[in-house]
């Protein structure tokens, strides 16, 4: 079966009715049957690729979930809202927030010509203005704070490690995930602000913030962008030569927020000095360090950390790919972006559609198939 028609039968697999009208993507209907932020941004731009309209429903669904600062939550139970409401401290959704990447879906779905209701614009607009505006920065840096692992999307990654006491373990960092939950510091609504227990400065996640809001406000103009680009500069303020890679701020950054992690490249997103942009590429494509013949490693080949099939420890994540992708092609490392792009398809084939693949022989790992390995359509 040719790729198209496979992603295809995957999300029509996994598509969610919600009524009276609309829906969403489920990234797995057994393992995650709710709906996820990035994962239903990234969904919004495969249906397009398809010729389908069900983006605008997807994006409609998780944009509408917004609490009444703007903040957008990481996930939300349209189908049973008392699901997980004791947990959260809220019905319907999640209370913390995820990768903003409803300003890059909003804005390609405007390029491809698709009809993109003002309120979603707005919608969107407001959940990256509570970024910028509202979330706490690190002082120093400049850089947006985390308030919980969960809201980078990268969750067991290795960047996290000083803030699990004892150094990371698997289930240590389960039980210590829950407990930040309890440290976050809160407006009078509820939106998450910062969390003093969880003081990562990311460059990673601000990357996503900026490149997000730039986007939104190159096509729609809904937005200012002055913001956003100040923000992009403190990313590129976080290169480390040495380490070719952006690093992090805060209580980590003398320790693990230095890992060397695809999710810690995120920087090339808004990076703008042709000599870093190439580093990078050189470091996605070396088979000693990031290089695989199915996907970029999610974790630098040297770093002590590096385990090739473990949860965020080493596999090619289909959605970091496409990220990575993107900025290469921004910053016209066009060898680089079609060396990823073909590892990426071939990793996304190999692994039946997998939520994530071992970077060497495409094993599928997690979820299989996932909705968001159908990213790797539009990089075929």
């Amino acid at each position: 079966m040719e790729l198209r028609e496979r992603v295809l039968a995957v999300l029509r697999r996994h598509w969610v009715d919600v009524p009276p009208a609309g829906g969403y993507t489920a990234p797995n209907r057994r393992r995650y049957p709710w709906q996820w932020l990035w994962d239903s941004c990234f969904c919004a731009l495969i249906w397009a690729e398809l010729g389908d309209d069900r983006g605008i429903d997807e994006l409609e669904q998780i944009l509408g979930a917004a609490d009444s600062s703007g903040c957008v939550p990481h996930m939300a139970y349209q189908l049973d809202p008392r699901h997980h409401e004791e947990f959260w401290g809220r019905a319907g959704a999640s209370s913390i927030t995820g990768p903003p990447m409803y300003g890059h879906a909003l804005a390609e779905l405007r390029r491809r010509g698709a009809h993109v209701p003002d309120r979603l614009v707005a919608a969107a607009a407001d959940g990256l203005e509570f970024l910028l505006q509202r979330r706490q920065r690190h002082i120093e840096s400049g850089l947006v704070l985390l308030c919980h692992p969960w809201e980078s999307g990268a969750d067991n990654d290795p960047r996290w490690d000083d803030f699990c006491d004892g150094g990371f373990d698997e289930k240590r960092w389960f039980d210590r995930k829950g407990e930040l939950l309890a440290t976050i510091q809160r407006s009078a609504g509820g939106a998450p602000l910062s969390n003093p227990k969880f003081a990562a400065a990311s460059a990673g996640f601000s990357a996503l913030v900026a490149f997000n809001a730039l986007e939104l406000a190159e096509a729609t103009g809904a937005l200012e962008p002055a913001a956003a680009r100040r923000l992009a500069d403190a990313v590129a303020d976080r290169w480390d030569g040495d380490l070719r890679s952006y690093t992090d701020a805060g209580d980590a950054e003398g320790g693990s927020g230095r890992a060397r992690t695809a999710y810690g490249l995120l920087g090339l997103l808004v990076e703008t000095d042709a000599e870093r942009a190439a580093a990078v590429a050189a470091e996605l494509t070396d088979a000693g360090a990031h290089g695989g013949p199915f996907g970029p490693t999610g974790v630098h080949r040297a770093e002590p950390s590096f385990a090739a099939g473990a949860y965020w420890r080493g596999p090619s994540w289909p959605q970091l790919d496409y990220l990575l992708w993107l900025g290469l092609r921004r910053t016209a490392q066009d060898a680089a972006a079609a060396t990823l792009a073909q590892a990426t398809v071939a990793g996304a084939e190999k692994s039946g559609l997998a939520e994530y693949w071992d970077s060497d022989d495409g094993t599928g790992l997690g979820a299989v198939p996932q909705s968001w390995a159908g990213l790797s359509l539009l990089m075929a």
